[in-house]
């Protein structure tokens, strides 16, 4: 029930964080729909059962500062490569070995490289990523593995 109360409180939070309406009509509006989304949750099982829906450790809040700081670089990165006549573009196709053990931290990895601009991930595969760079130079700060380092892992989930 604990997991339920807090399920609500994020995910009105959320609502009311990405709104920012709060008009009692609105206020209503985004209670009775969060209520909506908890109850159809709890008829499908999903509530009780997953482990990371409502609570977010502190790694990840620190990885998530982590990774803004590295979008913003990577923004500034890409912008210089479009602004600079010549060859600063320099496509490059590799592997990049995936460190986490859980389905969890697999994705929020692949998902990063995918968020900072000029890399994209391809393909996830147990053991590695197959990732696009736009340049040489974001192929090596990928390929040293701090941003793998710095993803929280999560313990495998026990499957009912």
């Amino acid at each position: 029930m604990m997991h339920t109360i807090r399920l609500a409180t994020l995910l009105f939070g959320l609502w009311l964080g990405l709104s920012g309406h709060l008009e009692p009509l609105l206020l209503v509006l985004g209670l009775a729909s969060t209520a909506l989304a908890v109850t159809i949750a709890r008829r499908m099982d999903q509530v009780d059962r997953e482990h990371h829906s409502a609570h977010v450790p502190l790694r990840l809040l620190r990885f998530w500062l982590y990774l803004i700081g590295k979008v913003i670089a990577a923004n500034f990165h890409v912008i210089r490569c479009i602004v600079t006549p010549g060859k600063s573009i320099s496509p490059q196709l590799f592997t990049v070995p995936l460190p986490q053990r859980s389905d969890l931290g697999r994705v929020i990895y692949a998902n990063s490289v995918t968020l900072t601009p000029g890399t994209l991930t391809l393909r996830v595969s147990p053991d590695c990523l197959l990732v696009h760079a736009l340049t040489r130079q974001a192929a090596r700060k990928l390929q040293d593995g701090t941003m793998a380092r710095k993803v929280p892992d999560f313990p495998p989930e026990d499957t009912p």
